[in-house]
């Protein structure tokens, strides 16, 4: 499997199925079949919660399951389908499917046809027409290699939740009429889809109850992503290009996730890539990360934020709790970029920073600007708690942990996240050295954590609004106290 269709499969929602379970109609006391006797509403319940398989055998029952089965509001998942028996008989089973059965259909995954290896013996267009009159609700529906996509299936306006991958978007100026308009979409996921800007915007405007949105490996096209929607409260731009991404009309916006994210255009003045994040309207913003101080310029309505940029309120975000960064402290531009982006969220909560200065140390440190910064340019006083990943004990690192313990006054807890075993065993010289210079912070608790585990971030935890950091995996099973209100634990 290639890495870019193994992220996009990473993305998809879990099934709401399971072939997991086991079913029987019989007590294991009287032997009696219970389930039969439920009403025909509950039934329904019941074969839609079973494999297409499973569900569709209950046909074969009796002439009542025959009616409940087609009654039953089709919930269809390809991967449930013959999996051992390849794509032809999985196609051919979601032809007379959809074909024949006549109830609307509810949820409908297509992930595991190849449409593309398929393209001279399938009438994509019979089926998107088919969708579209089944009024379908949930739909994951992925291709590959990529191929245009049929302008039907922008005709299921039932449409809650939209998983697109590997697909080219069509000219929404040029829709036959009916399409294109969403009333009930809550949930819109692109996934390596190639979009124009315009036809981008077309959806978010006609999408208005339109409360998630995510571009999953979309490199290039759209090339500016305006973000507007006046329910939308969360963005996920996922292993993506732009060259700008803009919080441009996004009243109930509570959370913009970047991860592993670049402009495809390079800047001629210093020939690095910057994609511009861009905050004109975005009040109820809570959660902001990963701003990559290499890769990324900010600009916060008309003020594009530099390394001396006199801040005014207008440049600031205070609804921003919790920040997430990526800083090389090996790079004098980004220590110095620092500062000054810090100063725009006046009321962070929570920061996350991760480290990535090289394994090598390159000879270059810059300790000391952090040593020339007045307490005054800098007051975070709503600081809480601090995360700095992939902490490698560079002078650079250990000096802006002191910048930020001597400064935040309200500091509670600062969790210092190893990027491996090896360093915790080798280095005892770097934790005395680091009390030493924690032990200022008083009330801070120091914690050492690592090394990293990949299962807590992922695109899931990203868009879960009810974890309210996202960005804090599951290291806390991992920890050991360092200092604890500032007495030296070790």
């Amino acid at each position: 499997m290639d890495a870019i269709r193994q992220c996009v499969l990473g993305c998809l929602p879990v099934p709401a199925v399971t072939m997991a379970g086991a079913l029987s109609a019989a007590d294991d006391h009287d032997g009696e079949d219970h389930i039969s006797a439920l009403p025909d509403e509950l039934l329904r319940e019941v074969v839609s919660r079973l494999p297409i398989k499973d569900a569709a055998r209950t046909a074969a029952l009796s002439p009542r399951w025959r009616r409940v089965w087609r009654s039953t509001p089709l919930v269809l998942y390809d991967a449930h389908l013959f999996p051992s028996s390849g794509e032809d008989a999985r196609v051919a089973a979601i032809r007379r499917i959809l074909a024949g059965h006549p109830w609307p259909l509810r949820t409908v995954h297509l992930v595991h046809c190849f449409l593309g290896v398929h393209e001279r013996d399938l009438d994509l267009d019979e089926w998107s027409r088919l969708l579209a009159a089944g009024d379908v609700q949930d739909l994951v529906f992925i291709s590959q290699p990529p191929m245009p996509l049929p302008a039907d299936i922008l005709r299921c306006a039932e449409l809650r939740r939209l998983y697109l991958g590997f697909w080219e978007f069509p000219d929404t100026r040029s829709l036959p009429d009916g399409a294109g308009a969403f009333p009930r979409l809550r949930e819109l996921v692109l996934l390596n889809t190639r979009i124009e800007d315009r036809d981008l915007d077309n959806m978010l405007a006609t999408s208005p109850e339109l409360e998630t949105l995510g571009l999953v490996v979309s490199y290039g096209l759209p090339e500016v992503v305006r973000i507007r929607g006046k329910k939308l409260q969360c963005v996920l731009f996922w292993v993506s290009m732009a060259v700008e991404l803009a919080l441009v009309d996004a009243p109930c916006l509570e959370r913009l996730i970047m991860w592993h994210t670049c402009s495809p255009v390079f800047d001629e003045s210093d020939d690095e890539p910057r994609m511009r994040v861009r905050i004109t309207c975005a009040p109820e913003l809570k959660v902001l990360g990963y701003l990559e101080l290499g890769a990324h310029e900010l600009q916060i309505e008309h003020t594009v934020i530099k390394a001396d940029t006199k801040l005014s309120p207008s440049s600031m975000v205070p609804s921003v709790k919790i920040l997430a960064l990526v800083v090389n402290f090996s790079v004098s531009t980004e220590v110095r970029m620092l500062a000054s982006v810090l100063r725009c969220f006046p009321n962070i909560e929570t920061l996350h920073v991760e480290s990535t200065i090289a394994d090598k140390p390159t000879g270059e440190h810059y300790a000391e600007f952090f040593e020339e910064l007045s307490p005054i340019e800098c007051v975070w006083n709503h600081i809480k708690k601090m995360v700095l990943h992939n902490f490698r004990g560079d002078i650079s690192e250990i000096a802006f942990l002191k910048f930020i313990t001597q400064r935040a006054n309200e500091l509670q807890k600062l969790i210092l996240v190893l990027p491996g075993e090896a360093l915790l065993e080798a280095g005892q010289d770097l934790v005395g050295a680091l009390a030493i210079l924690l032990l200022a912070s008083k009330a801070c608790t120091v914690l050492l954590a690592g090394p990293i585990v990949e299962r807590g971030w992922n695109f899931h935890r990203a868009s879960d609004l009810s974890i309210g950091d996202p960005f804090l995996l599951e290291h806390e099973q991992e920890l050991f106290c360092l200092i604890k209100k500032g007495e030296l634990i070790v």
